[in-house]
């Protein structure tokens, strides 16, 4: 009896170990199922970091690349600054499409145009007004490829005589070009933006037409025919008047391009009737002193102008002359060289522009613009020379 019991003990010590035995095993194995559990999770997180991590970097790398297209923003319309033409059509493109105006004369232009390539914020650039010489035509090629190079989108808005190569160099380059001869500047800028633009718009034209002596013209007599004639002609002389007597004032300048822009008539901006009356009163000033100071040769009238701006007395040099071409010229002295104004009767046969233009060229300076109405820039040693040599070529 006492050996069985001894063999039933050993049996349950067996069992009892088999079954301690067993437990471990399986505490053995649940440790090693919650340790691949805790590595499972581990790996999982590290994966996770890992993406969120790759998500971050592909974040920043598309912030950057936004940046850089969203770099270029600039609008800018590079207008001439002395005349109602060029400020008008300043004030329209600004109306349509927004942003900044620089207005310069024509010694100034390529100078300012060096200045916007150099811009890494333009994304726009508009030339309005601004003819082109035998002497700039070549470099305002080589300054339109360089914008179009930086992806700068330009449109060339005139109505000044053009070499055809130009046009045609630049169209290849993909700029816009509107050009027409028999429309003012602003009458074309409103023809193609008018979508764009509000009804006083064409007010605005209108005036512009006016004072390039362009009211007859196909559009611009359209143009003309929605306003009352007279209402239309006081206004135009009235901007002319602020435009020429604050040439030094750039501010002035660009506020009337600001006022125009926001739909106000001349009469609505304060002051201009009364400062248009003191230009009234200097120009009446001019003729008894064009009448003494005024030079003939056979051709044309001619006259240095040393207090006023040239364009505001060349008409009265050619009425006063008895001739059919005028020429009144004044100093720049910034410059060294002479800021000439020539106008031409209607009896006048010739294309006064593209004599000029060549004239100009040839003598080191450069000019150019319509049949009856141009301007040059003349190195001052030769003004003599560029009168002489304009007589002889009238006939």
């Amino acid at each position: 009896m006492a050996v069985t019991k001894k063999v039933a003990a050993k049996k349950t010590t067996k069992k009892v170990a088999a079954k301690k035995t067993t437990k471990k095993v399986a505490a053995k194995k649940t440790t090693k199922k919650v340790a691949a559990k805790k590595t499972t999770k581990k790996v999982a997180a590290k994966k996770t970091v890992t993406k969120t991590s790759a998500k971050k970097t592909t974040k920043k790398t598309t912030a950057k690349k936004t940046v850089t297209k969203s770099k270029r923003t600039k609008v800018i319309c590079i207008s001439h600054k002395e005349d109602c033409d060029g400020i008008s059509s300043a004030a329209l493109i600004r109306q349509a499409f927004g942003g900044d105006a620089i207005l310069v004369d024509y010694p100034g232009q390529m100078e300012a145009l060096n200045q916007v390539v150099l811009d890494e914020k333009l994304k726009s650039l508009f030339i309005c007004d601004l003819g082109l010489s035998k002497k700039t035509q070549d470099e305002f090629i080589d300054l339109m490829a360089r914008l179009r190079k930086n992806k700068v989108a330009i449109t060339y808005i005139d109505h000044h005589d053009i070499d055809p190569t130009v046009v045609t160099a630049l169209e290849k380059l993909k700029v816009k070009v509107i050009h027409d001869i028999n429309e003012c500047t602003t009458v074309q800028v409103y023809n193609a933006y008018k979508s764009k633009l509000n009804d006083h718009a064409s007010f605005v034209a209108t005036c512009a037409a006016i004072t390039d002596y362009m009211e007859d013209r196909p559009l611009g007599s359209k143009l003309l025919q929605i306003y009352d004639r007279q209402f239309a002609l006081i206004s135009a002389t009235v901007m002319t008047y602020n435009i020429v007597g604050h040439q030094r004032e750039p501010d002035y300048l660009q506020y009337l391009v600001e006022e125009l822009a926001d739909s106000k008539f001349p009469h609505d901006i304060p002051n201009t009737f009364e400062f248009a009356q003191i230009q009234v009163e200097k120009l009446s000033q001019m003729i008894a002193k064009v009448k003494k100071g005024m030079k003939t040769m056979t051709n044309l009238g001619y006259m240095e102008i040393l207090d006023s701006g040239a364009s505001g007395a060349v008409n009265f040099v050619m009425g006063l002359s008895g001739k059919d071409v005028g020429v009144a010229y004044k100093e720049r002295v910034d410059h060294g060289i002479y800021a000439v104004s020539v106008r031409g009767s209607k009896n006048c046969k010739v294309h006064l522009g593209k004599i000029v233009n060549l004239l100009a060229t040839s003598l080191g300076g450069s000019g150019g613009g319509h049949d009856k109405a141009c301007g040059a820039v003349v190195p001052k040693p030769k003004i003599k020379k560029f009168i002489t040599e304009l007589n002889k070529k009238i006939k």
